[in-house]
């Protein structure tokens, strides 16, 4: 039998922060602005170098109808801190480079059935909306997020050729990163081993995040063999947070106090301030009227403090 070589792990990771727009949409009571401005100020001490601030969607998600002025709110504060902002298309591109977005976070799916839902356009009516926003994006950077990458709650399995496709187009269209999310979380590790291995060929050396929901408990058994194969790049939500409107059923984000516990007693160092992240995680119920959805923020810390030798530190 075989051993996994965990030194051959990378020795680094970024951990993404997106529960201020993904862990927010969810929030079906509407959370007001000064809230999320608490909330994106404490996240701003903890060590990311980037947060995905926000969402300029429109109407479709009326808890991000303030985008403009926590993304404004954000970037006067936190200037070092790279902010990201979800734009399904052109109109929603334009808003957040108004607002001072860093980087555009275009959306759209591997599965034609969810684009529809999400976007109410084709896949390729997106790729054309997609064209358009890295043509006016000036010194902006454009980041592509292929949703339901793994599986879709309308069609099912989805296959890897989909996924590169788009991979395909948005590097022709000169677009920096991207991310591949497991929307529905019930992706896992042979689904996950098989097509990140397939986009890895295609993409080697770019920068390319694993986005990963939680509905099947799969996430962290995905992250691990993202790991092997050479991934470095991790969207977390604090507290376990989010939900994709027009995915049903599906579960929060991985947290990201699970995932930067994980990475680094994995040896893998993340630079994020794991009690800051807890002390606003398990902030969360309060303020925000949502339950907790993370092992770390739920158990004791006394437990969680340990050194490499098992000893508590």
């Amino acid at each position: 039998m075989g051993s996994l070589d965990f030194s051959s792990l990378p020795k680094q990771a970024e951990v993404i922060e997106v529960c201020p727009r993904d862990g927010f949409q969810n929030v079906q009571v509407p959370i007001p602005t000064s809230e999320k401005i608490a909330i994106l100020d404490a996240l701003a001490e903890a060590g990311f170098k980037t947060i995905e601030v926000t969402s300029f969607v429109g109407p479709a998600v009326p808890q991000m109808a303030d985008a403009a002025e926590v993304m404004r709110d954000f970037k006067r504060k936190h200037g070092a801190i790279e902010a990201m902002a979800l734009v399904p298309n052109v109109k929603g591109a334009e808003n957040a480079l108004s607002a001072g977005a860093d980087t555009l976070n275009f959306v759209l799916s591997a599965s034609e059935s969810h684009n529809r839902e999400n976007t109410r356009r084709t896949v390729e009516e997106s790729l054309s909306e997609l064209a358009e926003v890295c043509r006016i994006k000036g010194e902006k950077k454009v980041h592509v997020s292929v949703a339901t990458a793994f599986y879709c709650p309308f069609e099912g399995e989805i296959a890897k050729e989909a996924v590169l496709k788009i991979i395909e187009r948005a590097l022709c269209l000169g677009c920096g990163s991207l991310s591949i999310s497991d929307t529905t979380g019930t992706a896992h590790p042979v689904k996950v081993h098989d097509t990140l291995s397939a986009v890895r060929r295609e993409y080697p050396r770019g920068r390319v995040v694993l986005h990963l929901h939680d509905t099947h408990g799969m996430a962290l058994a995905n992250t691990l063999t993202a790991l092997f194969l050479g991934y470095d790049a991790f969207d977390g939500a604090v507290g376990g947070l989010g939900g994709c409107p027009f995915a049903p059923g599906a579960a929060g984000n991985v947290s990201t106090e699970d995932l930067v516990n994980f990475l680094e007693r994995l040896g893998v160092k993340t630079g994020v301030d794991l009690p800051k992240v807890l002390a606003i995680a398990r902030g969360i119920p309060a303020r925000l009227g949502v339950p907790l959805c993370s092992h770390c923020g739920q158990g004791s810390w006394t437990l969680l403090n340990i050194n490499e030798s098992g000893d508590k530190a």
